[in-house]
């Protein structure tokens, strides 16, 4: 991989977080937290919304060729954001906190529409 298109990538996923981070504040959440790292990975958003944490995925896609975003979390990313997220928890001190996964898909990123969409409760750590 060259690193233009290395870099190109990393700030189209800048961008995303970005107009995901202003969606979720027009709809009335308090961002909290943007790129937590954690020995799992790296969580994108943390919000909070009417006293529950919520932890969002972003996810962007610049076409529809490999289907939209909303489609590309698997079952294993799931369950590392789950791991994030009770790190997070034990971090702040809050591991009894109510919390909720929601996932912000962007389609068309970097054009000049990008489609937002906010998934509320997007999938559960029971596996759903």
């Amino acid at each position: 991989m060259s690193p233009v298109v290395a870099r190109s990538t990393a700030s189209l996923g800048c961008l995303g977080e970005t107009l995901a981070a202003r969606e979720l504040e027009r709809q009335g959440y308090a961002i909290r937290a943007r790129r937590y790292r954690s020995r799992f990975g790296e969580l994108d958003l943390v919000a909070e919304e009417g006293g529950v944490l919520v932890f969002v995925e972003v996810k962007a896609r610049r076409t529809a060729r490999f289907g939209g975003a909303a489609e590309s979390i698997s079952a294993w990313k799931r369950r590392r954001i789950g791991a994030m997220a009770l790190d997070y928890l034990a971090w702040i001190g809050r591991l009894d906190a109510r919390c909720r996964f929601d996932v912000v898909a962007i389609d068309g990123l970097g054009g000049p529409r990008p489609a937002v969409r906010v998934i509320r409760d997007a999938f559960a750590l029971d596996g759903r």
